[in-house]
């Protein structure tokens, strides 16, 4: 069987491709390579949107899709985090944290669908990613702008943030456990 690469699943690939190009500029550590690392970042997050949006729109989904997407999102976010966290933009426990929260999710996400049950994303969990790449963007971008300073502002919205990843993987379990039994 042949596989066809349709635009979602492409641009799942090109946001893969963003992430090696994305830590190069943030180990710069210039501000022209901050901005720059915010740019591609930005980017490769709004693609996120942009292929989920495209293949729920013109009916795109396939398995490959539905694994890489994810898998594609959690390097993005825990290559940002670590990177964050090696250039002292961001405590190391808070990185922790939220990578917990996410393996924890992605296990309970999986042991779900083993049992052939499927628990969508819901709003905290959707909430939970948008603040965390906003603060992502705005730590990379570790400049004051306009009298705005985005480390200070993306040091509050991570913590925001980090409450939202806590909150949602709390409602995402308590989800699983209203619908399923746990083997031990």
């Amino acid at each position: 069987m042949k596989f066809k690469m349709n635009i979602a699943n492409k641009i799942t690939l090109l946001r893969l491709t963003a992430i090696p190009i994305f830590l190069v500029l943030i180990y710069v550590n210039a501000p022209w390579s901050n901005v720059i690392a915010t740019v591609v970042f930005s980017l490769a997050a709004v693609s996120d949107f942009i292929d989920g949006y495209l293949a729920r729109k013109y009916n795109l989904i396939t398995d490959f899709g539905r694994v890489m997407d994810p898998v594609a999102d959690k390097i993005l976010v825990s290559a940002a985090l670590i990177a964050l966290v090696a250039l002292g933009r961001m405590p190391g426990w808070i990185a922790i944290v939220m990578l917990a929260r996410d393996f924890t999710v992605g296990a309970v996400r999986d042991l779900s669908s083993s049992k052939g049950v499927i628990i969508p994303a819901g709003l905290w969990g959707k909430l939970k990613t948008t603040f965390q790449m906003i603060a992502v963007g705005m730590l990379t971008f570790n400049e004051t702008f306009l009298a705005i300073n985005f480390r200070v502002l993306g040091t509050i919205t991570v913590y925001i943030a980090m409450i939202l990843s806590l909150y949602s993987g709390f409602v995402y379990i308590k989800d699983y456990l209203s619908k399923n039994t746990i083997d031990y």
